[in-house]
């Protein structure tokens, strides 16, 4: 990872491009998004290919790029929102002008399969936001894009897998996202975490021996050597799950407590449609014993 690169934060009547880098968007999706970044205050610009449909993809990958680096290079755009995740952000990681990116630092958003491009904000020192531009926590994304700080995220005990949680504190970087398109990063970009605290989030789609695949390959890998600690989100779906005596809590408890660091489950981060807001590749707390995550603002307030 460089040096973080904070980007200035947005005011009113800053540009947000608004791009497709995996799958296609609804039409009521793309209007939703739209909408609230106006009524933010912004003035958001459709990327040309945006609602282009090709199979699952949202049309051809240079078109999908193409939009992405547009709003990389263009001066006048200040963040980077992205329609949904689904697939086919993995297609793009190596065509991303990162020199262009860590010239002109601006903050992504999303989430699930967009986890793949958040790894390249990362290498390239810019922060980037795991988070959806709509749903619950919509404001709270207003307020980080413009310099403020995230709430504190807080366990919730009643969540299933909360009681994963260990204790202890761990401070460092956070970075993370979707568990299986951290694991499918590897060998793709360079994927060194030492002092960072890792965030996962994990689909139920993926099924257990899945979730054990990537957790196995990210740590036979040494993607994962000197993770401090490990803050984990909602398992829902897994709830009433087992594979021959086993659930996502074995296989869990397992393989996260070969890293030997604190683990804070039951944080309201997850395959949800209205996820809590991360900030990745800024310096966050991790406290297991008082069950809180508390992270740094990833832009810096506009003066």
């Amino acid at each position: 990872m460089s040096d973080v690169r904070l980007p200035e934060g947005l005011s009113d009547g800053d540009l947000i491009a608004v791009v497709s880098p995996a799958s296609w968007p609804s039409g009521e999706g793309v209007e939703g998004c739209l909408s609230v970044l106006e009524s933010w205050g912004f003035r958001p610009r459709l990327g040309t290919h945006a609602r282009d449909q090709l199979g699952y993809l949202a049309g051809r990958d240079e078109d999908r790029l193409a939009d992405l680096n547009d709003a990389i290079r263009d001066p006048e755009v200040r963040a980077i929102v992205t329609t949904r995740g689904g697939c086919g952000s993995s297609r793009l990681l190596h065509g991303v002008d990162v020199d262009g990116l860590a010239a002109d630092p601006k903050p992504l958003i999303g989430y699930s399969d967009i986890t793949a491009l958040h790894r390249v904000w990362h290498l390239a020192g810019v922060p980037s936001l795991h988070a959806a531009a709509t749903g619950r926590h919509a404001d709270v994304v207003n307020r980080v894009l413009r310099g403020g700080t995230p709430p504190p995220v807080t366990r919730d005990p009643r969540q299933y897998g909360s009681g994963l949680t260990t204790g202890g504190r761990a401070s460092g970087p956070l970075f993370g996202g979707n568990l299986e398109m951290l694991a499918r990063s590897v060998g793709v970009l360079d994927f060194d975490l030492n002092g960072h605290v890792l965030l996962l989030e994990i689909n139920k789609a993926a099924g257990l021996g899945n979730v054990d695949r990537a957790l196995t390959q990210l740590l036979m890998s040494g993607a994962l050597d000197g993770v401090v600690g490990v803050a984990l989100g909602w398992l829902t779906g897994f709830e009433e799950f087992e594979d021959r005596g086993w659930t996502i809590l074995e296989v869990l408890g397992e393989r996260l407590g070969r890293l030997g660091v604190p683990v804070l489950a039951g944080l309201p981060f997850g395959h949800d449609p209205d996820p809590e807001v991360a900030p990745l590749g800024v310096p966050c707390t991790l406290d297991a014993d008082a069950g809180v995550l508390t992270v740094s603002p990833a832009l810096r307030m506009a003066p």
